[in-house]
Formats: structure tokens, C-alpha cells, sequence
């Protein structure tokens, strides 16, 4: 597996994003229209993409969330479904982590769905806790949000 880091503009990096806009619309339906406001790539500075062999596999990464020093936001977490369950999803967080905290960030934080069983077990056993809904997310009932000190 290959990890580069980049940003939003990276064509692999919003192919993948495509392909993750279209899994939450399969999972959520209509409901996935409130959440898409809230994942516009132009504010994303650091993302990461894997590749396997040649193969675009999966993409990840996080934003500065203003609301609270010295957080990250994780954002547009995707393992491509033939890569999943390989460990792929924990080696991009492990990445995203190692990123912020090299630009001196304390907290990771994120939101999820609830008919997302495989992030939501991810996040937990990656040291994620709970925390109430932040943000756009408060009143959401199929969002839960996360925090982890770094």
C-alpha cells in the first residue's frame, strides 16, 4: 500500500469522493442532501489517498474545525469495497493522526452515521469516544459524533 498526502484538488482524491457520495446516498437516501452541504471539498487542505499497486483504493482527511482549539475534523473517510476489512481505513487514520499532530493539533473529531456499522466499530476501536453532536450535527439523530486526544 502506497499513502500520499495532498489536498482537496487532487483528481484520485475527488474520484474516490464520488464514490463515497454515492454509498451514503444508497444508505440514506434524501437524507444524505443535509449532510452533502456540510462536505464541500473546497476547505480541505490535507487528505491523503492510497493506492494499492496502481490501484486507487481509498482516500481520507481532515480540516481545521474553528469551533474548538486545536481540532481536526476527519472527513471523507473511503475504502473502495474490495479493499475493505484489510486494515486499509486504520493506516489512513493512523496517517491523518500523524499529520496533525505534526501541525501541532491536539483533538481529532468526527461525525459518522448511524447506518454505518463497519465506520462506527472502526472508530471505536481506534480510541474514538463519544461525544455529544457538535455543530451542524446537534438534533441529528442519525449522526453520532466522536473525539480523540492526540
Amino acid at each position: 500500500m502506497k499513502i500520499i498526502r495532498t489536498n482537496s484538488e487532487n483528481p484520485d482524491f475527488i474520484a474516490l469522493v464520488k464514490l463515497l457520495d454515492i454509498d451514503l446516498v444508497e444508505r440514506y437516501g434524501e437524507k444524505q442532501a443535509f449532510f452533502s452541504q456540510f462536505n464541500k471539498l473546497d476547505s480541505i487542505k490535507n487528505s491523503v489517498v492510497v493506492y494499492h499497486d496502481d490501484e486507487l483504493v481509498a482516500c481520507g482527511a481532515f480540516k481545521e474545525y474553528i469551533d474548538q482549539p486545536n481540532t481536526v475534523e476527519i472527513k471523507r473517510m473511503y475504502v473502495s469495497p474490495a479493499y475493505r476489512n484489510q486494515g486499509i481505513a486504520k493506516l489512513i487514520l493512523n496517517e491523518l493522526e500523524k499529520w496533525a499532530k505534526e501541525l501541532n493539533f491536539e483533538h481529532l473529531i468526527l461525525e459518522t452515521g448511524n447506518k454505518q456499522p463497519e465506520a462506527i466499530r472502526l472508530y471505536e476501536k481506534y480510541g474514538f469516544n463519544y461525544i455529544p453532536n457538535y455543530g451542524q450535527y446537534i438534533g441529528v439523530e442519525e449522526s453520532l459524533c466522536m473525539q480523540k486526544k492526540i
